[in-house]
């Protein structure tokens, strides 16, 4: 019998990289069978909402005098040293500690059994395998839920009772399942698989030199890298990648937000081969209007790098080089009756009539047969579905996301950073160029924006 630690750990929260540990419960089994329990409360240094108190009965009082995570490391990391990890849900309790375990510069590692997955193997004609369906189904005793150690006593009363009911060959096969390696890159490092976070974040496959060959972002960053060598992929472009793949390396980011953001930078910086669809965009432009007075609007390209996009300013579309943005445009004319010559797309003498006149879409605008002012009505309607999300501050602004902060200005990327220190170093870089994905990917978080504090400007 190997020796095993059954583990479960009580948090603030679900979210490894921000939500901190508040219980940690350890029943270990040696391999002659013998069984030592371990309980500790931890001061997670921050809150503890209100939801989880009551879900778990760990107060902030009750924390409130218990030894911080790192008081109580030796202890935890002597009693998990050479076991097997066993937890329900495991990539959670592991994850945890494990980020735990880095904040103090410890590379954690374990070999992980997951009690669900094992669940599942043996009893496939159930469909709940959570802690409560457990209990029901194999008779468990519950002395207290969702706290560690009674959660870690109730995964040991699970082994013990799968031993009794099922054969040491099914036991074996679904471990052996569970714990099969994924099908891999031949020029890869199969260790790399234990290294990687199930966090959010960007990965960077290296081919034979430094630079990347591609860069991704993922929710999972395990899991999505994973995939790209799943055994069911049919793409030929997913195995020319999957055999140029040499190395992997990631960064870690407090959400999705900081990872598509990361992405999109990283990607304009380093010029992966693999990624067409977020290279650089330099041409980037979008129409605004000029007054010409007498009811006269008139389009004027503009280049989306040399505008602020503040509320003063209306710009409608951002296409990716003057053409398509006349391709457009001529669309709109087409569409509205619009006037080529008063749209820029013809060039004729004063008083002429455009091309559209002439073949009766254009209304008159450019022989004084229809006034101006319906014109640039009409033109405006148009318009109304290319019109972008103007900056709505009179400066920057940050995004929060766990304990990161990424710093926005003119719809510009400047940063994350997880100081007040940090956010005046960014502003005092300059802003990069406007970028097209930045800005698709921040008008979908707008809600989520705060201006940034005076002091920090």
């Amino acid at each position: 019998m190997r020796s095993l630690a059954f583990v479960d750990l009580e948090t603030t929260g679900a979210t490894a990289t921000h939500d901190r540990i508040t219980e940690i419960g350890i029943v270990e089994v040696d391999e002659d069978g013998s069984v030592r329990e371990w309980q500790q409360l931890v001061n997670p240094g921050m809150r503890i909402p209100p939801f989880i108190e009551q879900l778990t009965g760990i107060s902030n009082d009750m924390v409130a005098d218990a030894p911080p995570f790192e008081a109580i490391a030796d202890e935890a990391l002597r009693r998990l040293h050479g076991r097997l990890f066993i937890a329900h849900n495991a990539r959670f309790d592991y994850g945890f500690l494990k980020t735990e375990f880095k904040r103090l510069g410890v590379d954690f590692k374990a070999n992980v059994l997951c009690t669900v997955k094992l669940s599942r193997a043996l009893y496939p004609e159930h469909h709940r395998h959570n802690l409560d369906s457990l209990i029901e189904r194999h008779g468990l005793h519950a002395e207290g839920r969702h706290r560690a150690l009674a959660d870690a006593q109730l995964i040991h009363q699970f082994w013990q009772k799968i031993h009794v009911h099922r054969s040491s060959e099914e036991i074996e096969a679904a471990l052996k399942k569970q714990n099969a390696r994924p099908s891999l890159p031949p020029n890869l490092d199969p260790t790399v698989v234990d290294e990687l976070p199930e966090t959010p974040g960007v990965y960077l496959f290296h081919g034979e030199n430094e630079l990347p060959i591609y860069i991704g972002k993922a929710k999972n960053i395990r899991t999505r890298v994973l995939s790209h060598f799943s055994a069911d992929v049919r793409s030929s472009k997913e195995m020319a990648l999957a055999q140029q793949v040499r190395r992997i390396t990631w960064i870690e980011t407090a959400g999705e937000i900081g990872a598509l953001l990361k992405e999109s930078a990283l990607v304009k910086e380093l010029l992966p081969t693999h990624n067409r669809m977020l290279r650089k965009n330099d041409e980037v432009c979008t129409w605004t209007l000029v007054d010409e007075g007498e009811g006269l609007l008139r389009p004027q390209l503009a280049w989306a790098r040399d505008l602020e996009f503040g509320i003063g300013t209306s710009c409608y579309g951002l296409f990716k080089n003057s053409k398509e943005a006349n391709e457009a445009l001529r669309g709109l004319a087409e569409s509205h009756n619009l006037c080529d010559i008063l749209l820029g797309l013809q060039k004729a003498a004063p008083g002429k009539p455009c091309f559209g006149f002439q073949i009766r879409r254009c209304k008159g605008a450019c022989v004084g047969k229809e006034p101006y002012a319906k014109h640039t009505m009409r033109l405006m309607t148009a318009l109304t579905s290319l019109k972008l999300v103007s900056w709505p501050f009179p400066g920057p602004a940050i995004i929060r996301e766990g304990d990161e902060a990424h710093l926005i200005e003119g719809w510009r990327y400047l940063g994350t950073a997880k100081s007040d220190d940090e956010l005046t170093e960014l502003l005092d870089n300059g802003r990069p160029q406007f970028d097209r994905d930045t800005f698709k990917i921040l008008t979908k978080y707008v809600g989520k924006m705060e201006p940034l504090p005076v002091k920090n400007i």
